[in-house]
């Protein structure tokens, strides 16, 4: 893979650092959310060039770290031009977490997140992701295990909790009594997962109790949210997920409607490239479409077109229709 410095980041530090996770300075205060199936390292990385503040991984399974998977290899790739990188786990059983971070230490991130906070059934009903809410204990547990034993900042990422019963503040003062470094938090509950409004009043209520760095997360869809949140919750950043997939580029302080055609066609080209790098063409092609759909806004398309680039095809077939939607619509 090529490794590119980050021209935003060498710009930011000669500003000083927005804040710290422990001794990690952080130059910016707009952040890719870990989404599974999205954060993957060609969008990832592309992100971090456009003003992502920092990078996290799509989280991995503790148990799959410990076997001889090759998944957590793949999410965990990472050039050095993303640092800070922070590599995100789940489990609900403290010892095999603290085993799987140890091991994925060696591979030298900057940064060990636990997630906290994924609601899909799957993974909660386990009593992992937000199913570790309810479960402050063993969270108190699991950090402290963490926190003594890794050399790196341990952090980590929940949602308001399980249901009506929302523990947030109990969970956030847990992790830093823990040693936690930081605190990202969803303003939804589990049971809430996408729907209705975030909570901000609930993030700037984890922001006044601890001494930690907060992320805020939640219904940030525009370059206004980004300060909007920060000056009503007070938090140090803002993590920016569903939002940023049709417009990454509000990592660089730009809404959609203020991207210019040639703006997104070099990032199409860009992303595609390093899609069909990092999974070969077959793949690449492939998993790039979801992207694709995305950037080129396809509700404004017509029915045809849409068609058109789902369909499979190779990566330079794919680029050169790509270019004909361009000039059809530009």
């Amino acid at each position: 893979m090529n490794e590119t410095k980050s021209p935003t980041l060498r710009d930011a530090s000669r500003q000083g650092s927005a804040f710290n996770i422990r001794d990690v300075p952080i130059y910016g205060d707009a952040i890719l959310a870990p989404m599974d199936g999205y954060s993957d390292w060609p969008f990832r990385s592309l992100c971090r060039e456009l003003g992502s503040a920092m990078s996290y991984t799509e989280f991995v399974k503790v148990e799959k770290i410990l076997s001889r998977s090759k998944q957590p290899a793949k999410r965990m790739y990472f050039t050095e031009a993303e640092r800070p990188i922070t590599f995100q786990i789940y489990g609900d059983d403290p010892d095999l977490i603290l085993k799987a971070a140890l091991k994925i230490q060696e591979l030298n991130p900057d940064i060990i997140d636990l997630n906290m906070g994924c609601p899909a059934k799957t993974i909660a009903d386990r009593g992992a992701g937000v199913g570790m809410m309810p479960s402050p204990v063993k969270i108190a547990r699991t950090f402290k295990k963490l926190t003594s034993a890794l050399k790196v900042p341990v952090t980590g990422k929940i949602r308001l909790g399980w249901d009506k019963n929302k523990n947030y503040k109990l969970i956030a003062r847990v992790v830093e009594e823990n040693g936690g470094s930081l605190i990202a938090i969803h303003g939804r509950t589990k049971e809430q997962r996408y729907s209705g409004n975030a909570d901000w009043d609930a993030i700037a209520e984890v922001k006044s109790l601890v001494k930690i760095p907060v992320i805020g997360s939640g219904d940030v869809k525009t370059v206004a949210d980004i300060e909007r949140m920060k000056q009503y919750t007070n938090c140090n950043a803002v993590m920016i997920g569903r939002g940023a997939l049709a417009n990454p580029w509000i990592f660089s302080r730009l809404d959609r409607q203020q991207v210019t055609a040639e703006q997104v066609q070099e990032t199409v080209r860009k992303h595609l490239a390093r899609s069909v790098e990092f999974y070969g063409d077959d793949d690449g092609s492939r998993l790039f479409r979801k992207y694709a759909v995305q950037y080129l806004l396809m509700q404004t398309l017509t029915r045809e077109t849409r068609k058109e680039i789902l369909k499979p095809m190779p990566s330079g077939e794919f680029l050169e229709m790509l270019n004909q939607v361009y000039a059809l619509t530009a």
